[in-house]
């Protein structure tokens, strides 16, 4: 599809495109919309609407222009990117210079990771009596005050639903229990 514009450095209408992909290159004109689609997409085909016609381009300048922006682009990531390995590098060797392993170093390192060993056997003993905390003891509190409020506000609305069936209807109380699953001793939460 590139070959057309590039070859004949024209300008053309969808119509237009249709025809010479079909008969020069093989395309079948039913796919031809498609593919002119996402070459637009891609920004390789340029567009435009004038008046009710669109017209699409591309000449090989563009094509040209684009190819060295980009690897130029990629250049510039290259050295970047081979900067920040140097930089790396010397900060590797900046960081190993006193990292020699010697006695002392090493009874350091074991000493260090006895001591973390020693920090998470700690943090599961306190993990163990979190549950103990006066500041969750006192989350548990409230949020237990607040689940009573709601189920008190629920039994609530149960009585009142009861009463309005027994007055609407004319149902007995354990007629609606019954029906309804209701537990004989359902009552407040003191």
């Amino acid at each position: 599809m590139m070959e057309i514009f590039f070859e004949t450095k024209d300008v053309f209408q969808l119509k237009d495109i249709e025809k010479i992909a079909s008969k020069e290159k093989g395309i079948t004109s039913m796919s031809v919309k498609d593919i002119l689609q996402s070459l637009v997409d891609d920004g390789m085909v340029d567009t435009d609407r004038i008046g009710t016609s669109n017209y699409f381009w591309a000449f090989p300048s563009k094509a040209l222009h684009t190819r060295k922006c980009k690897l130029e682009e990629l250049q510039n990531q290259f050295s970047d990117y081979c900067q920040k390995k140097k930089d790396l590098e010397e900060s590797t060797k900046q960081s190993k210079i006193g990292r020699q392993d010697t006695a002392e170093r090493a009874a350091l390192i074991k000493e260090l990771s006895a001591l973390q060993q020693k920090k998470d056997h700690l943090k599961t003993e306190v993990d163990k009596f979190k549950e103990c905390d006066p500041d969750i003891v006192e989350e548990i509190r409230q949020a237990n005050k607040i689940a009573k409020e709601a189920a008190n506000r629920w039994t609530d609305n149960i009585f009142a639903v009861k009463s309005w069936a027994k007055r609407k209807f004319g149902f007995e109380d354990n007629k609606i229990d019954k029906t309804f699953g209701i537990p004989e001793d359902f009552d407040y939460i003191d």
